[in-house]
């Protein structure tokens, strides 16, 4: 009864184990670490436009007060 036991554990932390490596190969492949770079460069680039939207609008504001504070009249452009 206990060599029974004993097998049945170990087989069922050999099927456990042999689950999780297959996961992990997976994940690791070239095409799913090719789709997470790719994920990752898109949301970069999302940052990288939002911070350039602010700083364009900050430099206009800025520009404004400027031009205020200095009585030019504001530009048109």
């Amino acid at each position: 009864m206990r060599r029974l036991f004993w097998f049945t554990v170990g087989a069922g932390v050999g099927i456990y184990g042999l689950v999780k490596l297959r996961q992990y190969l997976q994940q690791a492949s070239p095409e799913a670490l090719g789709h997470r770079v790719a994920e990752s460069a898109s949301g970069v680039r999302e940052s990288i436009r939002e911070f350039n939207a602010t700083v364009r609008a900050a430099m206009v504001e800025r520009e404004a007060e400027l031009r205020d504070a200095v009585g030019l009249p504001e530009n048109d452009n």
